[in-house]
């Protein structure tokens, strides 16, 4: 039988963590999948009940969010629906409210599921990773957090304890869109995340995140780059749609072919367009 332990601090977690076996836990709606399949034996470190890994707090233009925070708190949060609607409509394309009640934003980026819905939205916002262990604490930033999938650049020891979110200005678009086989509780085909500023109908700044189109969530530099200053127009959200085919690498799977994938990826960002002033 497996052990689970539910400490209350992070001063009781740490020597949990000594055992190489032992796994960390925070939602467990994807853990407990794996362990149930593959994962060796070894006890389970809760982060439920540690409050220092828990809530949303504003402090200056950096929304932190606990690791241990669940996918319906934060949807209950004023300070995410106010700064941050980015990550909340994410989080809202996310699962079934059950599933949500359970799920943490941590739990959702560890899994370092190219699909993962909350993905996108934080690699757009450009959040920072808050990586805690005993001895000491790092920041790491989320696109470089994830090596592939499945694979962090957690050390032994170490948890991911909080998210840092950098606020938007309040004037900034923050969009939002998944496609999946249905309308909902679906894994993603593509998705994308794009947070912009405008000057008038000029597009100042743009950053583009896409989820399920490359082995990790892909920010489209070129196509950022070939869009800054210009017009939110159609036809230079079509220019850049083509820089984005080149740069995704999806796969075929039951979901989708690959082809399909780099159309569809491209298709989202011409939905841009209906923000034009």
């Amino acid at each position: 039988m497996r052990r689970v332990h539910l400490p209350t601090s992070l001063d009781a977690l740490w020597p949990l963590l000594d055992d190489p076996q032992a796994r960390v836990m925070a939602g467990g709606t994807d853990l407990l999948v794996r362990l149930r399949a593959s994962l060796p034996a070894g006890p389970i470190c809760c982060l439920e009940r540690i409050p220092a890994l828990r809530g949303v707090s504003v402090s200056g233009r950096i929304v932190r969010i606990g690791s241990a925070t669940t996918l319906t708190e934060l949807l209950e949060s004023e300070d995410i629906a106010a700064g941050l609607p980015l990550l909340g409509a994410a989080v809202r394309q996310l699962g079934s409210p059950l599933v949500r009640n359970q799920a943490t934003l941590g739990g959702n980026i560890c899994t370092a599921s190219p699909a993962g819905d909350t993905l996108p939205a934080l690699y757009a916002l450009g959040a920072t990773l808050e990586l805690a262990s005993q001895a000491s604490t790092r920041a790491v930033p989320v696109e470089n957090f994830i090596t592939g999938p499945g694979r962090t650049v957690l050390r032994p020891g170490e948890i991911l304890a909080a998210v840092c979110v950098p606020l938007p200005d309040s004037g900034a678009i923050q969009h939002f869109e998944k496609m999946g086989r249905r309308r909902a509780l679906a894994i993603s085909v593509a998705s994308l995340a794009a947070c912009l500023e405008l000057d008038g109908g000029r597009i100042r700044r743009i950053s583009l995140a896409l989820g399920s189109v490359a082995p990790t969530v892909l920010r489209c530099r070129e196509a950022e780059e070939w869009l800054a200053g210009r017009e939110l127009t159609a036809d230079n959200l079509t220019q850049a749609a083509e820089l984005v085919q080149v740069a995704v690498h999806p796969v075929s799977d039951v979901r989708a072919t690959a082809d399909y994938r780099r159309q569809v990826a491209a298709n989202l960002l011409l939905r841009l367009e209906a923000h034009r002033p």
